[in-house]
């Protein structure tokens, strides 16, 4: 029951990590952030970036806050995920 629930979370991590490459893809696409899927890409995966815009000021015209948003994602999937795994296991 317990592994059902962090492959949950991890398939809802990857998601999200999708979700963050479709919003930076459509920033190449003049209008595209105003249809309705960019409206919500926009409020899922804007609070999350902005926490890395306040620490990550843009290099120039290149925003690389959704790059480390992704790399943090994927570094709590990843390693976050099997050491709450092998946490929870030894507690069990």
């Amino acid at each position: 029951m317990l592994g059902l629930v962090l492959d949950l979370i991890g398939i809802g991590l990857q998601l999200y990590i999708y979700a963050l490459l479709a919003y930076i893809l459509m920033s190449w696409f003049p209008g595209a952030r105003e249809s309705p899927i960019g409206t919500f890409l926009t409020g899922i995966c804007e609070p999350y970036l902005e926490q890395f815009r306040r620490f990550i000021p843009p290099l120039g015209m290149i925003d690389i806050s959704p790059l480390v948003g992704i790399i943090v994602l994927q570094f709590a999937k990843n390693s976050g995920l099997s050491a709450l795994r092998n946490m929870l296991i030894s507690w069990l």
